[in-house]
């Protein structure tokens, strides 16, 4: 059974990474239905709960909280300064929007389906984000934990 789960996503990895399979097929055009990514990353907001985020200095007690939060459900799939399972995310939060990150964390599977930074990150990983199934709360704790680490 564990194999014909891994043989299906296999497949659909492989799907979704071949030309023509994929909504946009690579040729959004402005007006459309689809969504497609801003020039500047750092203004999409992805998909999800979180629509706006206004940020002030770190908040070492959150960042703590999100470390052990990172520890304990993210560790396993990402690392801050290598490839793994998934990105590395030390300076994540120079690349995407907080709104973006705290999407992807609560709402993967639509970001992975909708979002094409998402969809993108997916055909290079061929592994889906996992709903870790953590609240806004421990969303933002660990993305305050990840801008702490940023730069470092």
């Amino acid at each position: 059974m564990k194999y014909v789960r891994w043989i299906a996503m296999m497949a659909l990895a492989t799907a979704l990474a071949m030309p023509g399979c994929r909504k946009d097929n690579g040729n959004s055009q402005e007006g459309s239905d689809e969504q497609s990514a801003p020039a500047d990353p750092m203004k999409n907001k992805g998909i999800g709960p979180i629509s706006s985020l206004e940020l002030a200095a770190i908040d070492p007690s959150l960042a703590q909280k999100g470390a052990g939060l990172f520890e304990i459900k993210c560790s396993s799939c990402h690392k801050l300064d290598e490839r793994h399972v998934g990105p590395a995310l030390r300076d994540v939060t120079t690349r995407r929007s907080p709104e973006w990150i705290m999407n992807m964390i609560l709402n993967p599977q639509e970001m992975i389906e909708k979002d094409p930074i998402a969809e993108d990150l997916f055909a290079t990983f061929m592994t889906p984000m996992a709903n870790q199934n953590l609240t806004q709360d421990e969303a933002r704790a660990v993305l305050e934990y990840l801008r702490s680490e940023a730069g470092k």
